[in-house]
């Protein structure tokens, strides 16, 4: 929902005054009706707030630049969810109102990051099925529904296709891809019996266009597109969503890169920079939102235009 700030209320102001000058009929006054109740309607009240790019406005609400999201009584599963991208969006909904599980292998980390949100940890290994069905018997249980599944979790293992070992290949192929799978696959019963869900994968530039050491995880991050785009067309009868990000952003896995192969690649973002995790967010709450209910299949950059 968009709101208003001070001066665009006095902006709409002065057009809707020139309309009623106008006078009935006048193509202003069609023009600016919307315009004027959005103006009248009040804002909300806003809490001060340390994060001055994603303020909290009221209980169950969160106030993103101009949009608000609230995601009240809505369940919210998040993987890799101790740090980076994931706790970031485990705190952008624990603000919105949901119920958020932050799900990881850092059995420590993960519980830290939890009770740091206001969210629930739960330690497993998105490569094992027993694990994730156990998760998600275990958010059902503690919420009754389940009604969004961020794929997040990921590592790297690093090596010229030459030099890589069979696990370096199938762990980052079990993590990335198969860990997707697993908890979408586990969710979509769920899904069904309430009549929707949303599910939002990260990927990666690397998927579409490879990378010199990272065979094992561009054919994870492609596989992801993949999957989406698959899951997207037998899902959308019960009213489930599948889409993807495909971030750029500064995290764990990034800050391992040499300073010096960092610095190139920064140097090639359109925008200059690394996003932070944060800014990950609006993209992901859109996707999860009731808003992009029509909105399937797709993989979205947030990526400082890298993929241009």
């Amino acid at each position: 929902m968009e709101e208003l700030d001070a001066a665009g209320r006095d902006a709409i102001g002065q057009i809707v005054t020139l309309a009623a000058e106008e006078g009935p009929g006048g193509p202003l006054l069609d023009y600016c009706r919307p315009c004027a109740r959005a103006a009248a309607t009040p804002m909300p009240p806003s809490s001060n707030s340390s994060d001055p790019h994603n303020p909290p406005t009221r209980k169950g609400m969160t106030r993103m630049s101009t949009l608000t999201f609230d995601f009240t009584g809505r369940t919210v599963a998040i993987t890799g969810g101790a740090r980076g991208i994931g706790l970031e969006l485990g705190r952008f909904f624990v603000r919105a109102g949901a119920d958020v599980f932050l799900i990881d292998l850092d059995e420590d980390e993960v519980g830290k990051a939890a009770a740091e949100i206001g969210a629930r940890g739960l330690h497993a290994d998105v490569s094992s099925t027993a694990d994730i069905d156990s998760c998600v018997e275990r958010i059902v249980a503690d919420t009754g529904r389940i009604d969004i599944v961020v794929n997040n979790a990921g590592i790297l293992r690093d090596k010229v296709l030459w030099k890589l070992s069979d696990e370096d290949w199938e762990q980052v192929l079990a993590i990335h891809a198969g860990g997707t799978f697993r908890l979408t696959r586990a969710a979509v019963p769920h899904f069904r019996a309430q009549g929707g869900g949303r599910v939002i994968n990260v990927t990666s530039y690397t998927g579409l266009h490879g990378n010199t050491g990272q065979a094992n995880y561009a054919t994870a991050k492609a596989g992801i597109i993949g999957f989406t785009k698959t899951a997207a067309k037998e899902l959308a009868r019960f009213g489930v969503t599948v889409n993807a990000i495909s971030p750029n952003a500064e995290t764990r896995m990034v800050a391992s890169i040499p300073e010096d192969k960092k610095a190139e690649l920064a140097a090639a973002i359109p925008m200059g920079r690394f996003g932070d995790p944060s800014e990950m967010c609006a993209a992901v709450a859109f996707l999860a939102s009731d808003e992009a209910a029509y909105t399937t299949g797709v993989v979205l950059p947030v990526d400082g235009g890298i993929s241009i």
